[in-house]
């Protein structure tokens, strides 16, 4: 099942209204994305008028860009949202106080330095610290994978193989939990294996990724898709509405705009 192929065809079937936040710091960047991405949606960017001014796309100024783009999304002016080059906390911030979530849960889309695409998380430095968060974002995540006609295959990893046991009391720790996460999601019904620390069998057997702690998965991302020569596509928020977060380190705004197009329906 090519995963990429069946995002790039239900976005270019959709053809969505998606809204772009663009921040004051090389707006030009986001504008390329987004001209890239009209095979896949209608864009609007939104931003302040000074950063976005002799651009041929549709604009939505504001002064407070994070604000505007989630109320366009609230609203349903826009069917999706990606956050583009806004920052991070403001933008996610004003996220969950307008739509009452308590917390946010979001799966990145990777792809490895050889062309494998794979859902991830956790991603963010603040999540999946307990068994519990792993859980219920492994859970959400497979719902949300599924809204794309991915069955979707589930790799845990931990910090050590089984032969390690007893050599540190964390890695013992990390080999317990995988094993409980990846048992409770079998019982669930999911497709799952605890693949210890043996990432490149995970990329290899599953696509959706569970790492062992959200600092984890960053450093993970990280070496990935700013030094390993992998790809990052966004992390679309678990929620009903479609909005995709992105990260400011890299470039290519047309892909988290596809992703974003091709969950609107």
């Amino acid at each position: 099942m090519d995963i990429l192929k069946i995002i790039h065809d239900c976005a270019t079937s959709n053809h969505a209204r998606i809204g772009i936040g663009v921040g004051s710091k090389n707006p030009g960047e986001v504008v390329k994305g987004a001209e890239k991405a009209s095979e896949f949606a209608d864009v609007v960017l939104v931003g302040r008028e000074e950063d976005l001014r002799g651009f041929n796309l549709e604009v939505a100024y504001s002064e407070d860009p994070p604000r505007t783009l989630v109320e366009l999304l609230a609203s349903g002016e826009i069917d999706g949202a990606v956050r583009g080059s806004l920052g991070s906390k403001r933008t996610l911030g004003v996220l969950k106080e307008r739509f009452g979530l308590e917390r946010l849960y979001r799966v990145s889309l990777l792809a490895s330095s050889d062309g494998a695409p794979f859902f991830f998380a956790p991603v963010g430095i603040d999540e999946g610290e307990t068994i519990a968060d792993r859980l219920v974002l492994a859970e959400k995540g497979c719902g949300f994978i599924k809204r794309l006609g991915i069955t979707p295959r589930v790799g845990v990893l931990s910090g050590g193989r089984f032969d390690d046991i007893g050599r540190s009391h964390a890695v013992d720790q990390s080999l317990a939990e995988g094993e409980f996460i990846a048992a409770s999601l079998q019982r669930a019904g999911v497709d799952a294996t605890h693949c210890t620390v043996l990432v490149e069998d995970a990329v290899r057997n599953a696509n959706f990724i569970i790492a062992p702690s959200g600092i984890t998965g960053n450093l993970m991302y990280r070496a990935l898709v700013l030094i390993g020569g992998g790809d990052g596509f966004g992390a679309p928020v678990l929620m009903n509405h479609v909005f995709v977060d992105t990260s400011r380190a890299k470039g290519d705004y047309s892909k988290p705009i596809m992703l974003a197009s091709a969950l609107t329906k």
